[in-house]
């Protein structure tokens, strides 16, 4: 039997709680991370958006304000070429919601809107020696991984296939996150872009377990005791929850996300590719039902998002989320508008 077929007494990450507060991108910042860490968790921080400058000073803030381990996230992505041909025939996709808005969309400038983990990246990082470093897309170059592992990181990435838990121990994982269909925000895949191999938490779950030797953590529609439990009983070491911390206090959320997620007639998510190129799921919105939620015009990930931010933009300032990725999971259960801290010390009854 893996060593992964039972909870670890003292968690393996060193946290009090095998519980993982999911790094989410655009939703948080260390403050979110720092009460999970403080209360018995694993606080998360997504760096892959973060300019240079505003990751030191997240960093800064998580040492000041915690001295419990935390995790940082970055994506491990190759930045794809530009594509002229295919960011004019999304341009010309969105051109009736830009005539729409009033926006010329010859003024749109192409960015990158999400980096990848890089050498310079670990420089900045390096001084802070975080506990945890974890990766979507699945890892940077050995020589990184190596490095980060040399400064005393333990490193997880998300996996949505066994296939990919493989390769992902296989190339120095120290535990992999099991994705199921389920969760919010970005797929992980990285070995093959057919979403019809990718099953839900508790059927990829148990497979991962007997797969690998390392600890494996499940992701995706867990949130609440019993979803905790039921992930622990199908040999999970931990277990990591994201759309259950967004109506937290300390998280950013924005007014119209909080709006769709406390929306009952707004529970349907579907994955789609439409703010960032590459599949994630969200709350169902205008722009997901009326374009996609997949399309084929959507440049390659992250050079969706240059597209589709000023509709974004424009709609939010007028109090609406039509044009704005909702990120949620399929499980909203158990939303509450509590602080971190309490919603930790809830969920601490499943252990």
């Amino acid at each position: 039997m893996p060593t992964s077929s039972a909870p670890f007494a003292p968690f393996f990450l060193g946290t009090r709680l095998p519980l993982i507060q999911a790094p989410m991108a655009g939703v948080q910042d260390a403050r979110l991370a720092i009460a999970v860490s403080n209360a018995g968790g694993l606080g998360s921080l997504p760096a892959a958006m973060l300019s240079p400058e505003a990751l030191q000073k997240e960093l800064q803030a998580l040492r000041d304000g915690t001295d419990k381990p935390f995790n940082l996230n970055f994506f491990a992505h190759t930045p794809p070429p530009a594509d002229e041909a295919r960011e004019a025939r999304w341009r010309d996709r969105l051109g009736a919601y830009y005539a729409e808005f009033g926006i010329d969309p010859a003024q749109i400038k192409p960015g990158p809107g999400r980096q990848p983990f890089t050498a310079e990246i670990a420089d900045l990082v390096e001084p802070f020696k975080p506990a945890v470093m974890s990766f979507h897309f699945g890892l940077p170059s050995t020589a990184l991984v190596e490095r980060v592992k040399g400064w005393g990181s333990l490193v997880l990435a998300s996996a949505t296939t066994v296939d990919e838990a493989l390769w992902l121990q296989e190339h120095g994982a120290d535990a992999v996150i099991a994705q199921g269909w389920e969760a919010g925000g970005h797929r992980g895949h990285f070995l093959s872009d057919d979403l019809t191999r990718q099953p839900g938490t508790m059927a990829l779950l148990p497979q991962i377990v007997r797969a690998v030797r390392v600890p494996v953590i499940a992701a995706g529609g867990i949130a609440d005791v019993r979803g905790i439990r039921a992930a622990l009983a199908l040999g999970a070491s931990a277990v990591q929850l994201g759309t259950a911390f967004l109506l937290c206090d300390e998280a950013t959320t924005s007014a119209v996300h909080r709006a769709a997620l406390r929306d009952a007639a707004h529970r349907h998510t579907a994955v789609t590719n439409l703010f960032t190129g590459r599949p994630a799921r969200g709350i169902v919105n205008r722009v997901m039902r009326e374009v996609g939620p997949l399309s084929d015009a959507a440049p390659q990930f992250p050079l969706a998002t240059s597209g589709i931010a000023p509709l974004r933009a424009k709609a939010e300032a007028q109090g609406s989320g039509d044009f704005s990725p909702l990120w949620a999971g399929q499980n909203f259960s158990s939303l509450r508008e509590v602080g971190a801290a309490a919603l930790v010390s809830e969920l601490s009854a499943a252990f």
